[in-house]
């Protein structure tokens, strides 16, 4: 397997644009000849799929939500970086791009990160002009507020549902194109396999989630803007349908899965409070500009409420640790803090695993109205999910699995191994190195889909004949479909005792425990030998009710589980193989006198992208080598 980045020469500040000139056009009057689908309908996949029609060409669009509207990118809260610097505080492109890449470690490509930081800029003027009602000052212009990993204020918000507001920006531009008929629309399908003919990716296999048929769908080019697989752990921030099967389907069929270790806990979550929950619910990281986070000093002391435990026997942890940066640490950095103090038996709440996030000081210097004007819907979720009042005592909170900066590898381009098959978003690797700063996500998604595919993609369709795709009766099409179907009956011919809500829970008490916040040797081969028995019994003893010919939402949850049992296998694997620190990949073997993670350059300054081999066969690492040519390699400090 060849990992070629396809990274072009020169300054980095010129990369791109000379990139995009060199890139092969497709004329206008072929556009219309190619076809090309999108999975996924979120930030990342509605705007690149409403783009490319926009130019002309023939998108098929799929989604599993019953609308668009539905994607998971909807849930993000805080806000969406871009290097304005409308504060006049320091910001450039340059700024962005240096705290992207120090905030992930020194573990992402400089090439890919400096283009986002560029096409940064863009996407505000996009969103502006679609509608979406950013927060502005008193005069009127655009207001930023602070995140974590950065000393400047770049984070546009639009209170605390920006992602929602953006994803309707791009859910509108969508629709415009569904109605002129340049994008068909598939809610309720959820792809199940990816057609490769000759090694390039033709099509995908889908199930009507209504109806149970099994369908295929041929194209010039297949993108995937899936989405991460945090849901690997059971209890994450992300929603219940969040899943890993497209990109999982896809490295089975030969695209590289890198870093797969590389999984951010956020640290500002609803605490665990017991075994009936499905999932966690996050309260944004902006809250961390006007909130202190702190802990008692004494165990003793935990047991009290907060408004009785005196200013002086306060540890307001962040603060004391990282004072240049404070309550706005980055999360890999500001979750283990939590952790420690936990660890140390000063946590709170009826658990124990919990600190308190208060915004009292806020309340008096601001007033409540400013407060709520800000924050008011998630003080209302809080309030909502706890039935507690965090303006009168202070929210509690604790980390939790949340986004994932490993993904499918791609090179430039966004093309994965596969030739034909692109990776956007979430679902793929490239640009958060070992840790997400915060407000990157909503970035990420909308410059891939905006800005940088409708660009790669042209340059790989204008190397194909129009026309020239493969029909829908080919013999590879016929035994993928049948493949897939086999693959249904499988899972519904078990006829065992245990849900698959029982395997995925129990695959994420492994997973949390041994491959979570901290890592060792041992915890990790413990889960290594935990899993494969774990996945044995679920071939052995799953229930699935109903039948394949209907809406089964059992069988749906089965099929995610079956290959979130592989991920999170792949996942230990590949952490146990990288023998250093980094960003939210913490090996507890590897840390400093003062518990920060310790890094290994000479050995682990690449990206691990694995190889499939077959069921049971251990899967091939290889490396791409990271070169730093603009920013120097230094500790990762926020003190």
């Amino acid at each position: 397997m060849e990992l070629n980045s396809r990274i072009p020469d020169g300054p980095i500040d010129k990369k791109w644009d000379k990139h995009r000139f060199d890139l092969k056009l497709v004329n206008p009057a072929n556009k219309r000849k190619y076809k090309v689908i999108m999975v996924g309908s979120g930030l990342a996949g509605g705007a690149a799929a409403a783009s490319l029609a926009e130019l002309g060409y023939e998108v098929e669009c799929y989604c599993y939500q019953d609308s668009p509207r539905r994607a998971h990118s909807i849930a993000a809260q805080g806000g969406i970086n871009a290097a304005k610097n409308y504060r006049n505080d320091g910001d450039s492109i340059f700024r962005l791009f240096y705290d992207t890449v120090k905030g992930g470690d020194f573990r992402a490509r400089e090439a890919n990160v400096y283009r986002l930081a560029q096409v940064s800029v863009n996407i505000i003027d996009q969103c502006v002009a679609q509608g979406v009602p950013f927060a502005r000052e008193y005069g009127g212009l655009l207001d930023n507020r602070s995140f974590g990993g950065a000393q400047v204020s770049r984070t546009f918000y639009a209170r605390g549902q920006t992602g929602q507001q953006l994803l309707l920006g791009a859910y509108q531009a969508l629709e415009r194109q569904i109605g002129l008929g340049t994008v068909k629309m598939f809610p309720r399908h959820e792809m199940l396999e990816l057609i490769v003919v000759d090694g390039v990716a033709k099509g995908i296999v889908t199930r009507d989630m209504v109806t149970g048929q099994i369908e295929s769908h041929v194209a010039d080019a297949v993108c995937l803007a899936t989405g991460g697989y945090g849901s690997v752990f059971y209890l994450s921030t992300n929603a219940k349908g969040c899943n890993a099967s497209a990109i999982w389907r896809a490295y089975k069929k030969g695209a590289a899965f890198a870093n797969p270790c590389y999984t951010q806990i956020h640290p500002t979550c609803i605490p665990v409070t017991g075994d009936h929950q499905s999932k966690l619910t996050l309260m944004s990281e902006s809250l961390r500009n006007d909130g202190r986070i702190w802990v008692p000093k004494k165990k003793e002391d935990c047991g009290k409420p907060a408004e009785q435990i005196p200013e002086d026997d306060r540890d307001y942890y962040l603060e004391r640790k990282y004072p240049s940066f404070g309550n706005l640490a980055p999360r890999d950095i500001s979750s283990r803090a939590a952790k420690q103090v936990c660890d140390e038996g000063r946590g709170v709440g009826s658990t124990g695993r919990g600190v308190y996030l208060d915004f009292e000081a806020s309340i008096k210097r601001l007033g409540q109205p400013k407060i709520e004007e800000r924050y008011g819907n998630l003080f209302e979720m809080y309030e909502r999910i706890t039935d507690e009042n965090p303006y009168k005592t202070p929210m509690r909170i604790y980390p939790a699995s949340h986004y994932t900066m490993g993904g499918l590898w791609v090179d430039y381009n966004l093309m994965s191994t596969i030739p034909g098959l692109f990776v956007l978003g979430e679902a793929n690797f490239s640009d958060h190195g070992a840790n997400r700063l915060g407000a990157s996500a909503l970035m990420q998604g909308l410059a891939d889909g905006y800005f940088v595919i409708p660009y790669t993609i042209g340059g790989y369709l204008a190397g194909l004949k129009p026309g020239s795709r493969i029909k829908a009766d080919d013999p590879a099409v016929k035994a993928t479909v049948q493949s897939t179907a086999d693959g249904i009956q499988k899972l519904l011919a078990i006829g065992g005792k245990e849900t698959p809500t029982h395997f995925h829970r129990e695959l994420g008490k492994i997973m949390w425990e041994d491959c979570g916040m901290g890592r060792n040797e041992a915890g990790l081969k413990k889960a290594l030998k935990a899993i494969p028995e774990l996945r044995e019994q679920f071939w052995s003893d799953l229930k699935i009710t109903g039948t394949g010919d209907e809406l089964n939402q059992s069988l749906e949850q089965a099929g995610r589980v079956a290959d979130f049992l592989e991920v999170g296998e792949l996942m230990c694997l590949d952490a146990l193989e990288r023998r250093e620190s980094c960003g939210g990949h913490f090996r507890e073997e590897w840390q400093t006198e003062e518990g920060e993670a310790l890094r290994d350059d000479e050995n682990f300054a690449h990206v691990a992208a694995w190889e499939y081999k077959g069921d049971g066969q251990t899967p091939v690492r290889h490396t791409e080598p990271l070169v730093f040519e603009n920013i120097h390699l230094a500790t990762r400090s926020y003190k």
